[in-house]
């Protein structure tokens, strides 16, 4: 009895490879593994745009009359003079605190709020592309 076990013991590994293969489970079949593509970068949404804002090239005077004085130093026109005015050389975030007209707006730098001066920059209430 004892040597009837051992020789089924010592026969079983020979015989598992055959029931393997007569299985109906597959776990190689077609479909049932999913194929991973190539991995990509995720999606990043951009940092919303700070609006009102004055764009490089931007005039941003001190007075009106220094606006005007920029305006008529622009064409060439009677009236100029030294207009203390700076060109914004980076997008800076503002805050219109008077609309004169189109063309004359007052505004604040949201970044150093004792900072006012006027500028020529049409500034919408909405950022363009805005719904």
């Amino acid at each position: 009895m004892r040597s009837r076990l051992l020789l089924l013991l010592a026969l079983a590994p020979l015989a598992l490879p055959a029931l393997a293969e007569d299985s109906n489970v597959r776990l190689d079949a077609p479909g049932l593994l999913s194929k991973k593509g190539p991995a990509k970068a995720p999606d990043v949404k951009a940092a919303p745009q700070a609006w009102p804002r004055l764009d490089p090239g931007s005039a941003l005077c001190r007075s009106e009359a220094d606006l005007a004085r920029l305006a008529a130093n622009r064409a060439r026109a009677e009236g100029g003079g030294p207009a203390d005015c700076k060109i914004m050389r980076v997008a800076t975030a503002v805050q219109v605190v008077v609309r004169a007209s189109t063309g004359r707006t007052q505004v604040r730098l949201t970044d150093q709020p004792t900072t006012t001066g006027w500028t020529d920059v049409w500034l919408p209430e909405k950022a363009p592309g805005a719904r």
